[in-house]
């Protein structure tokens, strides 16, 4: 019978993310997560400005670090 050909997709599959797919999933994750951020400073300092500020600089400093955790990540393979 004829089996289709798959390919594997995700790392579940046991293939690694390339840099792009990385790259995309650290901007998508850092303006969910810097938004969070920003609305947190603002409840707690009451200062609109203020709250970017500090979103702003968790922007950037977590999108890097997330980065690099994820392109460490895909060189493991425990639990794949």
């Amino acid at each position: 019978m004829f089996k289709p050909k798959s390919t594997p997709t995700n790392q579940s599959e046991g293939v690694a993310d390339n840099v792009k797919r990385s790259l995309l999933k650290t901007i998508s994750w850092r303006i969910i997560g810097t938004l969070d951020t920003i609305l947190i400073s603002w409840a707690i300092t009451g200062t609109l400005s203020l709250a970017f500020s500090i979103g702003f600089v968790e922007l950037v400093t977590k999108m890097v670090l997330y980065f690099f955790h994820e392109r460490a990540w895909n060189k493991i393979n425990w639990g794949r």
